[in-house]
């Protein structure tokens, strides 16, 4: 049986927080680099765009592995990874196209593995929630990014809503906006411009109906 902690056991904690500038803080805050991430959003709205920002942001912080279950290496990552300068964070950023949930245990076994693990998305990965929760808890000192797709505004599927109460930071990108809806909350009021043309196309869509 695991000992209750007191308030000052809680309050002597320490959390090594990403210490990123104020366009990821402002709508983010400083989230631990551990902290669980859910990502969602519809189709056409920015949210592949915003994800692979993330990616490369947290390169500055460690390696990133980005799962593309859904889209794999088609033309349209391809171009993504093109006009986001990818190749600048070449040392630290690898994709993988496909592999079971025990082929990325190994993966995350070995010394020097991903600090960062993005799933894209967690429908197409074809894993249930208590996958997904015990994958985190093996691996308590990683940061996993969960994209889902969505249904009606909510996330697609019992498990992926489930798996969105678990996560810290919880985001969901509209209009090519990113909005931070979890526990890591920044200023009140911000959000991360994924695309700002697409903000100003979007706005005037909705101006014009």
């Amino acid at each position: 049986m695991k000992r209750a902690l007191t308030p000052r056991n809680i309050a002597d904690i320490k959390w090594k927080e990403l210490p990123w500038g104020e366009r990821w803080s402002k709508p983010f805050g400083f989230p631990a680099e551990n902290a669980s991430w859910f990502i969602s959003g519809a189709s056409a709205q920015g949210k592949s765009s915003f994800v692979m920002q993330l990616g490369k942001e947290l390169c500055k912080y460690g390696m990133v592995l980005y799962m593309s279950y859904e889209e794999g290496v088609n033309q349209s990552f391809q171009r993504r990874m093109g006009y986001l300068h990818m190749n600048e964070v070449q040392g630290r950023f690898r994709v993988v196209t496909d592999g079971s949930l025990d082929e990325l245990v190994e993966r995350l076994r070995k010394p020097k593995s991903p600090k960062f693990v993005i799933i894209d998305s967690f429908q197409v990965a074809k894993w249930d929630y208590p996958d997904a929760e015990k994958l985190m808890g093996r691996f308590p000192k990683k940061c996993f990014i969960w994209i889902s797709q969505e249904k009606k505004g909510q996330p697609m599927g019992g498990g992926a809503v489930r798996l969105r109460y678990i996560c810290d930071v919880k985001v969901r990108v509209v209009g090519y906006k990113a909005y931070c809806q979890g526990r890591a909350l920044g200023d009140a009021g911000n959000y991360f411009v994924v695309w700002e043309k697409g903000v100003i196309q979007t706005s005037n869509n909705l101006v014009a109906r």
